[in-house]
């Protein structure tokens, strides 16, 4: 089973339908009518989805410290910077860890993009 992304507000939509064309299971906040929910709450959203959260806003990363220090589970987290990693940079590494990576790895997970 591959993985299957859900991306934050943040994220331009050009990320997305460039990875769609390379059938990669991506899921927008916008399109789950989850784009005005505060960032725990969009982090459960995506864990209930059983979605690796992509995002570019660095709320997330405040959030997955303070649950990986409680102990919470949640379904992991992407973060690229939108100043440090290009579009084309973005769905190569998305496209990467969704067709050679399992969801059960990315429990409690924070990985930066670019991948190195």
């Amino acid at each position: 089973m591959s993985v299957r992304l859900y991306f934050d507000v943040h994220v331009p939509i050009a990320i997305a339908d460039a990875l769609r064309l390379r059938d990669v299971d991506v899921l927008r906040a916008q399109e789950d009518e989850a784009a005005e929910f505060a960032d725990p709450r969009l982090l459960d959203r995506a864990t209930e989805l059983g979605r690796v959260l992509f995002t570019q806003d660095k709320g997330f990363l405040r959030e997955a410290n303070r649950r990986q220090e409680r102990g919470e589970a949640f379904s992991g987290i992407v973060y690229g910077h939108q100043l440090n990693v290009t579009i084309g940079e973005c769905v190569a590494d998305l496209e990467a860890i969704a067709k050679s990576s399992e969801p059960h790895e990315w429990i409690g997970r924070v990985e930066y993009l670019p991948l190195k």
